[in-house]
């Protein structure tokens, strides 16, 4: 069930004037341009929940570069992977993107779960986005539930502050996902696949643990998962 859509506060106080909401306002404006813009060319869908504006989008499953050891190397989506997942959110008063949010993905049929993994924020040319390449079987129709938990990080404004304070779920029914996979092949220098949610018979795979395992263990990158107990992440509500 999605969660209720609210008003985060969008007022002057001492630390925003009219003026500059209006700015935060356009910074939104340009954000939305591009949601609009995915959803015309992908079919991307939106929906109002808690402080948010959600969209989900899937595409064809697509490489990517990672910085490791210094440079970046470009990860091709790994054999198995026949669908990118893509979720936006937006502030659902300004518009504008949200970063450093942990953003859950469930995606089912039939009532029961073929993928689910947490997100990491992807940067891209067009569309900022939290995203992971997936393996599902077939185009589906699936169900996809989206989940994203209280940011940690701090808000400025004794007055607009007040904001991203609880759990937020969001569902979209019955999705047909676009089967395929986007190659590279003159990227270079090539790492390892990008990790692939779901798809080995194992049931449902979280994309930290996967990235963590893909990593040469004297990649730094391969220990930032893991708890402090040294367990990695599962990314699962």
């Amino acid at each position: 069930m999605t969660t209720p859509a609210a008003q985060p506060p969008m007022r002057t106080s001492n630390e925003a004037t009219e003026e500059q909401l209006a700015v935060a306002r356009r910074q939104g404006q340009a954000y939305g341009g591009a949601l609009r813009a995915m959803a015309e060319e992908d079919g991307a869908q939106s929906q109002l929940a808690g402080d948010y504006l959600v969209t989900f989008v899937n595409e064809e499953a697509e490489g990517m570069y990672e910085l490791s050891g210094g440079q970046l190397l470009w990860r091709e989506a790994a054999p198995d992977a026949n669908v990118h997942l893509e979720v936006a959110v937006a502030d659902a008063a300004d518009g504008r993107f949200i970063p450093g949010l942990d953003v859950r993905i469930t995606v089912s049929r039939n009532g029961q779960p073929v993928a689910t993994a947490g997100l990491p924020f992807l940067w891209h040319p067009f569309l900022y986005h939290y995203g992971g390449n997936a393996s599902v079987p077939g185009p589906g129709p699936y169900d996809v539930t989206v989940r994203i938990a209280p940011p940690q990080f701090m808000r400025h404004d004794p007055v607009n502050g007040k904001r991203y304070a609880t759990p937020v779920e969001v569902r979209f029914d019955q999705v047909m996902f676009a089967n395929g996979r986007k190659t590279s092949p003159d990227a270079q220098p090539r790492g390892a696949d990008a990790p692939t949610i779901g798809g080995d018979g194992a049931g449902p795979r979280d994309w930290a643990d996967t990235a963590a395992a893909s990593r040469t263990s004297d990649d730094a990158g391969a220990r930032a998962p893991h708890d402090a107990a040294g367990v990695p992440s599962i990314g699962r509500w």
